[in-house]
């Protein structure tokens, strides 16, 4: 693998493990759909314990009996799904004036901290053995699981916080297609090279547009074209399923969002991070 350029496509909490997709060479170009897409997590909120941090690296700020039921668990879990608005942690790497808002928590300092929307798709209880309550969380991108568990122990009269969390999909990928980071850097050329995906995986969900010789010649030029397609968003491919780029059509006319250079279709797969 000899890319002139790589990126990942988000971050995880040091608490965390779990995809992490990378993008090398054109693919970095799409990294952003990997970025915006949905995420998929196995969480384990622990009960009866608040944290400075929300999660489990932080210190204890103050201890409450777990004396709810499962069915109070599962209804509280049940209230929290759909779209709403989540105030994000103190400590998290959200800037305010330049500075992230971890920098301003450790100096005991308060920042503004305005909420933003988030989607929680599905909530569903996989293990109940108290204090420990372990989820299969499914939510839209920029959501924070430890003001979940925050929220879930407010709303149980139990505080709590996050104990573990692992990411298992993103955008189309899982994590058990997945290959842990210290294995994929043991494997020769070849078999790194084995592993990577088409440059077009990061955009699975996208909906695909053919366009013949003329037209794919057209885009590539930077022409914009008349079309029958209907308005939105596409992957273009060309004569021999080449894979052209991104493209939007508006008002009958497809034009170039992103498209890839010559035929270097440099690919990109998903890599198992595990943080110590």
């Amino acid at each position: 693998m000899n890319a002139q350029k790589a990126g990942h496509t988000g971050t995880l909490d040091p608490l965390a493990s779990g995809l992490l997709p990378l993008c090398f060479g054109e693919a970095t170009k799409f990294a952003q759909a990997l970025l915006d897409a949905g995420k998929r997590y196995t969480a384990t909120v622990r009960f009866g314990a608040t944290t400075a941090t929300g999660d489990a690296e932080g210190r204890v700020t103050a201890s409450f009996p777990v004396a709810f039921s499962e069915d109070a668990l599962r209804a509280a879990m049940a209230a929290m799904e759909g779209p709403q608005m989540q105030i994000p942690p103190t400590y998290s790497a959200l800037k305010f004036e330049g500075r992230p808002h971890y920098e301003y928590a450790r100096a005991g300092v308060e920042v503004p901290r305005p909420p933003r929307p988030i989607t929680m798709h599905a909530l569903r209880l996989l293990s109940w053995q108290p204090p420990d309550a372990i989820l299969d969380i499914e939510c839209s991108k920029g959501t924070y699981i430890r003001v979940l568990a925050e929220d879930l122990g407010r709303a149980l009269g139990s505080g709590a916080h996050l104990g573990a969390l692992r990411r298992t999909g993103t955008g189309g990928f899982a994590l058990g297609d997945a290959i842990a980071l210290a294995d994929f850097e043991a494997l020769d050329q070849a078999g790194q090279d084995a592993w990577l995906l088409p440059v077009d995986a990061p955009l699975a969900d996208v909906a695909i547009l053919v366009l013949d010789t003329p037209a794919a010649a057209a885009l590539t030029m930077g022409q914009q074209q008349g079309t029958d397609a209907a308005a939105g968003r596409y992957r273009a491919y060309g004569p021999g399923d080449t894979f052209l780029g991104l493209v939007d059509v508006a008002a009958g006319r497809l034009s170039a969002v992103r498209l890839v250079q010559g035929r270097d279709l440099t690919d990109a797969r998903a890599i198992d991070l595990r943080y110590a």
